[in-house]
């Protein structure tokens, strides 16, 4: 006799589920089972507690933001959830617990069991309450050091991954054009390759850790006339393609980069964010990117709002799918119901609604997030016990001391000394006057997009969550047996002159003057540097100016430190001080950098990103400029820098010497071969920064006097030499040319092996033959450097 048992089958794996299926057909399977609703839900995120918790964090934020019912979006599912941990001070275990079984509850009440992407603000870290402060992008690019700030980036991304977040919004690859914009701390400087370089190898950092970078602001936002935030744009073809463009380029075709910011701004009256030709025709058609875009934030409402092409929200999401925005963020506003009942009544096709759908489904896929074992649990808590919170509160480390180590070092190579008559290193000095509002401010070491000056300042009585020594207690430390007397003597940008007679009485009594000027960080008018701190000029906040002149005035050694996001213009304190530092917002370890700096521990070896003015109202310029942007008899007003791009001193000196080159005759498709010796002729090790500048005397259109094309540090000890050897591609030379398409021409060419932008040490006049030649995306984009194996001879 049989009997009658049905057999027991497991469950089939949902198509996209199923890891064995190829992501295009998972993709498409889920597509394909979706409604209009469900597919438009992936396309926007939600900003949770936004409104209560984080303060002005974006333009226009109170102006965009509406209430968001879960208990009605959820079931339709969501994209992606905004800045879980950027938004309130949380211990980083109860952040990642909420976000958890926020995840939980996402994928539980939509039925295809998506969670949600969440993203975060990681501009000079993880912004996220406890979490490292590192140095501020400009002081990335002052250490001229890629390989330092991919570790910084990768260390960056294990934080975050930790806790749960999955998108990073950096970095910033905009070329500053202005230093009045207040977002010049954001960017690397005012180089394009140096931008590119120092950017590219922050992506890699962060992918390389799972992270998605999301590259901004696509195109155009540093260009703003006046420097003003969000301001029109005046940008040819031209300037857009040769300068504000490479640094993207790079970053998407080396650095791997799955996501892309579009900018605010308009160029010649076109928004970014309903650009086709930027955001579909160069981006994906032209550079292959094959990520996701996503809005800066509101930007997408902005195209009715303040750029007024489009009439309401269903134009606007419209006009940004047509043009390649893919995700609206922070929170739901034209891509909810105004683009449901767009797409119903025929005015958006659902096919756009599908384009982008499948970018972010695939990215999703490649997070893991469709895959059937997927798991809210983010790694930082694995093993914990989630039932009771309280346990769990301190349990995870977000500034760990490899972190704190590495910020350190990051500091180090970025603190630039700019002027020194000798005075430095300092030698046991008995008594020093510290004086200025920057020298026992422990937040002055900090950026616009840290914790404490994003989030925290709406949280007064809530701990900073990191510890932040001020140079006073560094410097204190490094001089135990020194006699200091702090006086602030002004604020940042008070303009409060009273302190200032008792500045100078501290001065005349001390062996030694310190005093520490720049800015305060903040967003929005709150501070003197940051998004939407804009400079009417150069000249230093409030009363800096008269608290340093006055200092000057008293014949004691003036050593001035700077602590600031943007150059200033420092009138007769650039030839007066017996010194000057300059830190561009060096984070949370600067001050001990500093410290270091000033009593000789320290060989400083950081270079200007950005040139320092030597008057105030010369903007806008950068070393860039081409032969009429630069001192002429044509104009009254000199914008020649105080110090230029790439100058930096250090406590040794160094001899080049020996400059041979393979073939002073390429083709146009060919390359040269140079090779040049550096010894340090001084009695300390240090570290020299060869910057390769071209410059191109005749050319079809309009060129730059010169412009950097490779770099690289070499460290030496006293009297050590190496011999280093240089390959320069022929693509190196080429720029946009008349017909708009970028070509290499012959002609003769100039390679400048420099330590800064005006201090050349060795030249090669060189000629490229051949015909001209049309290059793409796929050019050359670097000079390889190659230090010889074994030393040459010491002295």
């Amino acid at each position: 006799m049989t009997a009658n048992v049905a057999e027991e089958k497991t469950p089939a794996v949902p198509v996209w589920n199923d890891r064995a299926v190829s992501v295009s057909e998972r993709v498409d399977a889920l597509v394909g089972a979706m409604t209009l609703r469900e597919k438009i839900a992936q396309l926007y995120g939600v900003w949770v507690g936004a409104s209560d918790e984080g303060g002005d964090v974006a333009p226009h934020q109170h102006d965009m933001e509406e209430a968001v019912d879960l208990d009605v979006l959820l079931p339709a599912g969501l994209g992606q959830l905004t800045r879980p941990f950027g938004t309130a001070p949380v211990d980083p275990a109860l952040g990642a617990l909420s976000l958890m079984r926020s995840q939980a509850r996402i994928a539980a009440e939509n039925r295809f069991g998506i969670p949600a992407l969440a993203h975060e603000e990681c501009l000079a870290g993880f912004a996220a309450w406890g979490a490292t402060a590192y140095p501020v992008p400009l002081s990335w690019g002052a250490t001229f050091d890629p390989v330092l700030v991919r570790r910084m980036a990768a260390a960056i991304g294990r934080d975050m991954l930790s806790v749960g977040v999955h998108q990073g919004l950096a970095p910033v690859l905009d070329v500053v054009r202005d230093a009045r914009w207040g977002r010049v701390e954001e960017t690397i400087g005012e180089d394009p390759y140096l931008v590119a370089t120092i950017g590219t190898a922050y992506v890699q950092g962060l992918e390389s850790a799972g992270i998605v970078a999301t590259l901004k602001h696509f195109v155009g936002y540093s260009a703003s006339r006046a420097g003003r935030n969000l301001a029109p744009s005046s940008v040819g073809p031209r300037e857009r393609a040769d300068v504000l463009l490479p640094p993207f380029e790079m970053a998407v075709r080396e650095g791997g980069a799955r996501s892309v910011m579009h900018a605010y701004t308009d160029l010649d009256g076109i928004p970014a964010a309903a650009d086709e030709d930027l955001l579909t025709g160069l981006l994906r058609d032209t550079w292959g990117f094959d990520g996701t875009v996503v809005a800066d934030y509101f930007g997408i409402a902005f195209l009715t709002t303040l750029h007024a092409i489009a009439g309401d929200w269903a134009d606007a999401a419209g006009a940004a799918l047509r043009a390649g925005v893919d995700v609206e963020l922070p929170t739901v506003k034209t891509f909810g119901t105004p683009l449901e009942e767009a797409v119903t009544d025929g005015r958006v096709p659902e096919t756009l609604i599908d384009r982008a759908l499948r970018r972010v489904l695939t990215q999703k896929t490649a997070l893991g997030l469709l895959d059937a074992d997927w798991s809210p649990l983010p790694p930082a808590l694995t093993g914990a016990d989630l039932d009771t919170p309280d346990t769990l509160r301190g349990s995870i480390d977000l500034d760990s001391p490899a972190n704190r180590a590495l910020a350190r070092t990051l500091a180090e190579e970025a603190v630039v000394l700019l002027s020194n008559d000798g005075i430095l290193p300092l030698t046991a000095p008995r008594r020093i006057a510290l004086l200025g509002p920057n020298a026992d401010e422990p937040t002055a070491v900090l950026g616009c997009y840290s914790f404490p000056q994003h989030i925290g300042v709406h949280h007064p009585h809530s701990p900073l969550g990191i510890t932040l020594p001020t140079l006073r207690d560094t410097l204190t430390a490094e001089f135990p047996d020194a006699e200091f007397r702090a006086v602030r003597g002004t604020g940042i940008d008070d303009g409060d002159t009273s302190g200032i007679p008792e500045a100078v009485r501290a001065a005349r009594d001390a062996d030694i003057a310190v005093v520490v000027l720049g800015d305060r960080a903040g967003l929005f008018g709150r501070g003197t540097s940051g998004e939407g701190c804009d400079a009417e000029s150069l000249t230093l906040p409030g009363a800096q100016q008269h608290l340093l002149d006055a200092l000057l005035d008293t014949g004691t050694p003036l050593v001035t430190v700077l602590l600031a996001g943007r150059p200033y213009a420092l009138g007769r304190a650039t030839d007066e001080s017996a010194a000057i530092v300059q830190a561009f917002f060096p984070g949370e370890e600067g001050t001990h950098a500093i410290a270091g700096i000033l009593a000789g521990r320290l060989n400083p070896s950081g270079r200007l990103p950005v040139s320092v003015p030597r008057t105030p109202g010369a903007q806008p310029t950068t070393y860039l400029g081409p032969r009429l942007a630069h001192a002429n008899n044509v104009s009254n007003i000199d914008p020649t820098p105080a110090f230029p791009f790439g100058h930096g001193l250090t406590y040794t000196t160094f001899h080049w010497t020996d400059l041979t080159v393979d073939h002073h005759e390429a083709p146009t498709d060919g390359a040269f071969t140079l090779a040049l010796t550096i010894r340090n002729t001084g009695r300390r090790p240090g570290t020299e920064t060869v910057q390769l500048y071209l410059h191109d005397p005749v050319a079809s259109v309009v060129q730059p006097l010169q412009r950097l094309i490779g770099y690289t540090r070499l460290a030496l000890d006293p009297g050590q030499a190496r011999r280093l050897h240089v390959t320069v591609p022929a693509d190196l030379a080429s720029f946009t040319g008349r017909d708009g398409q970028r070509i290499t021409e012959p002609g003769t060419l100039e390679l400048r092996l420099a330590s800064s932008s005006t201090q050349s040490h060795l030249t090669a006049r060189l000629t490229l033959t051949g015909p001209q030649r049309h290059v793409d995306h796929t050019r050359h984009l670097h000079a390889v450097f190659v230090v010889g194996q074994e030393p040459v001879a010491r002295a």
